[in-house]
């Protein structure tokens, strides 16, 4: 692993997500990435079974289908596959959602149809599999195996790329000497096709946070620090630079309406984004006109229009306390999703800085310290992931860091950090000490995500090492990489080591 003296920094926009540095300090590719969907494709990896398409519609009522979508976001492709089908949107399932521009391959479950029923889609292959007595969840992906080709890289690509993997395969365990030609070396670092077994940190990807308008964190600090007055400022005014002209006007509005201009604005939420201590964006006594507001919020704000919608209906003083119930009953103006993504993009925030910090400070991601939780792996996985079960946890002390070096080792466990909630329990030694320097440098602490409603979090513990077997080949000029990752995990996040460019840029 780079000492932390030569780790190479981030790209600003990753930094204000917490994303500090890059494992591999060789140079990037460059290019793009969705030149076209069949650049990007991703096939899931489920553990869900079927039942033969014959079984009985009584206790089998669901069909499950697998789509090949092309160009599809996956909620449009479900809106539209229920419009065909005549049934209602909500009997439609899935295990994931994915991304418009790509080659997607997944399962979906439709209750109360036959196989003869499904329709011709343009752009979907649609196959019927079988029968089950249940809808596919969440909980049913294990993980996505990803095939992305990255276009108009640079001519020298596959010496960065061989050198990229070389510090890849040595954060994730591989011994090697520091010149690529110790123990452990092989051709495969220097050939291609290339088939090693590489490892990153286990970030968030910038998607979690928002890509062109990363606010959503910083909302769900503010809910965290009991103050949905801010969190409704955040999310309805603080206007970005990458915004359309008309959203930023709208946004100015809103900010006027709380009391609130420009600079200050900024200001703050420069500082929350980066963790400091500032809670209020306040430079007077707003307007609270908020009839204005909506008069300037265009209709492609949807959800920032629910909100207001809530203050005018109520008339709200805008200096009311920063935790009056009338700024919850505001917040809650948006879908539960929305508002559990919040608090979890609050709580991915901090892991991102506690797994920085780690890596700034050289600590191991392959193995224990004194101190450190690890999770066991999935025995229940397809053998294609490296999966971590985080419901089996273990904490390490000084005298088993060796034995559960070696189980981290042969991929059995995975050491952790805290995804931040009531019920989470901090580490000891080093680890623990970096995960409440962070908390306390962010401004929240377990306890206060004891939240209302759908704010409130448990929180959990998450691998910090995303470890995968990796083939990258040049048949045709680009780079292509195939490789798999469990669910929660971002392949953008493997991606960023090999182009070093910025989430936008690509």
């Amino acid at each position: 692993m780079a000492a932390p003296d030569t780790l190479r920094e981030a790209h600003p926009t990753e930094r204000a997500v917490g994303i500090e540095h890059y494992v591999s300090d060789a140079d990037g590719i460059g290019g793009r990435l969705r030149e076209s969907p069949e650049d990007f494709r991703v096939r899931e990896l489920e553990a869900f079974d079927a039942e033969p398409l014959d079984a009985d519609t009584g206790s089998y009522p669901e069909l499950v289908i697998r789509a090949t979508l092309r160009d599809w976001d996956t909620n449009d492709f479900a809106r539209r596959l229920s419009d065909a089908l005549g049934v209602s949107r909500e009997r439609v399932s899935w295990a994931g959602t994915k991304d418009k521009r790509a080659v997607t391959t997944q399962l979906f479950t439709v209750r109360g149809v036959d196989a003869a029923d499904l329709p011709e889609i343009r752009g979907a292959e649609i196959e019927a599999l079988g029968r089950a007595g249940r809808s596919l969840s969440f909980g049913d992906l294990a993980g996505n195996a990803f095939e992305i080709r990255v276009a108009d890289a640079v001519d020298d690509a596959p010496e960065r790329v061989a050198a990229a993997v070389r510090d890849l395969r040595r954060f994730a365990g591989g011994a090697e000497g520091a010149d690529g030609e110790g123990p452990g070396a092989d051709a495969a670092d220097r050939e291609f096709p290339i088939d090693a077994t590489v490892g990153v940190p286990n970030y968030f990807g910038q998607q979690r946070f928002g890509s062109r308008r990363p606010v959503t964190h910083v909302v769900g600090l503010a809910i965290a620090r009991n103050d949905p007055r801010e969190a409704v400022r955040l999310y309805a005014g603080n206007p970005s630079e990458t915004e359309p002209d008309d959203t930023r006007a709208a946004r100015d509005r809103v900010d006027a309406a709380f009391g609130v201009d420009d600079a200050v604005a900024d200001g703050v939420a420069d500082s929350d984004a980066a963790g400091g201590a500032e809670r209020s964006a306040a430079d007077g006594t707003g307007d609270g006109d908020w009839a204005a507001c909506l008069n300037a919020i265009p209709g492609k704000l949807r959800f920032e229009r629910s909100m207001v919608h809530r203050l005018a209906d109520r008339d709200v003083d805008p200096d009311a306390p920063a935790d009056h119930d009338d700024w919850w009953h505001a917040l809650e103006a948006v879908p539960s999703n929305l508002q559990r993504l919040f608090v979890n993009a609050a709580q991915s925030f901090c892991f991102n800085r506690i797994v920085s910090e780690r890596l700034r400070r050289g600590l191991p991601f392959d193995r224990p310290v004194a101190g450190d939780a690890v999770c066991f792996a999935d025995g229940d996985a397809p053998g294609e992931l490296y999966a971590p079960d985080t419901d089996r946890l273990q904490r390490v002390d000084a005298d088993r860091v060796e034995v559960v070096s070696r189980h981290c080792e042969r991929g059995r466990a995975f050491v952790t950090a805290p995804l931040v909630g009531t019920e989470t329990e901090l580490g000891d030694g080093e680890p623990g000490e970096i995960e409440r320097e962070v908390l306390a440098d962010v401004g929240v602490e377990p306890g206060d995500f004891a939240l209302p409603g759908e704010f409130d979090s448990r929180g959990t513990r998450r691998a910090i090492l995303l470890r995968t077997d990796l083939d990258v080949s040049f048949a045709d000029g680009d780079p292509r990489f195939g490789f798999a990752l469990p669910s929660g995990s971002y392949a953008t996040v493997l991606l960023r080591e090999f182009t070093k460019r910025g989430p936008l840029d690509l």
